[in-house]
């Protein structure tokens, strides 16, 4: 798809590129990739020649212990981008695997200098991405660390739901999250017993339900202050 006519383009809360920019991302892109639920599309321990926007469907980052045991860092769907600390690192120090089928657009790692020395404006969006991504994890450990069981969940619905209404895959109050229970539990550090209590205890204050994966929000104050969860307010914020 032509970058010009990329659905992400067209979506409010994504700033627009200069002509110049819009030409650079066009050389800068190598083409797309189609990858099938449940695909792997980086390793953690391996290297990638290549850094991908997400343009359609929905992922997940995680770390694994050698025994199978999994933490889920975050979700990434439409506009976030991916593979960036392998960059730094030189191997992902994480995995990331698609939870529905995705379409990818494709970077290669080499030409990211270019970026960096032609166009400050979008190394500077760079690093946005970055320190957004931190905000994110720190978030997370917030959760895991200081939240009660209840807190965490409410600002995990809530945190994916907004995000996820800002790229248009809501419907009113409503959204189809793609993941499971188990998604959920490995996200905020729990049994999966302990995440269907918790689920049912959160269900039973009547600010959301979530049924065969629907979740829907029935009192947005009530949920967010359960959660401690302070919505963003109107901004544009970039993407690659």
């Amino acid at each position: 798809m032509p970058c010009e006519q990329c659905p992400l383009r067209r979506m409010d809360v994504l700033r627009d590129f200069s002509p110049d920019e819009l030409d650079f991302i066009r050389s800068f892109k190598s083409g797309e990739l189609n990858i099938e639920a449940g695909s792997s599309i980086l390793l953690q321990g391996t290297n990638s020649a290549y850094l991908y926007t997400v343009l359609v469907g929905w992922a997940f980052r995680y770390k694994s212990l050698p025994d199978g045991r999994r933490q889920i860092l975050n979700f990434a769907m439409p506009s976030d981008f991916l593979g960036l600390q392998g960059t730094v690192a030189d191997e992902m120090q994480h995995s990331v695997e698609a939870l529905t089928d995705m379409t990818l657009c494709i970077f290669p790692r080499e030409k990211l200098w270019s970026l960096y020395s032609r166009f400050p404006a979008l190394a500077y969006d760079v690093t946005w991405l970055a320190a957004r991504e931190e905000q994110i994890l720190d978030e997370s450990l917030l959760s895991i660390g200081r939240r009660t069981a209840i807190e965490r969940m409410a600002y995990l619905f809530l945190h994916l739901f907004v995000r996820a209404e800002e790229v248009s895959l809501t419907r009113g109050n409503t959204i189809q999250f793609p993941f499971t229970q188990q998604h959920i539990a490995d996200t905020l550090g729990m049994s999966l017993v302990h995440a269907n209590k918790t689920l049912k205890k959160l269900t039973a204050t009547r600010t959301m339900r979530w049924k065969g994966r629907v979740f829907e929000i029935l009192d947005r104050d009530g949920l967010a202050k359960i959660a401690n969860f302070e919505f963003p307010g109107p901004h544009k914020r970039p993407f690659i």
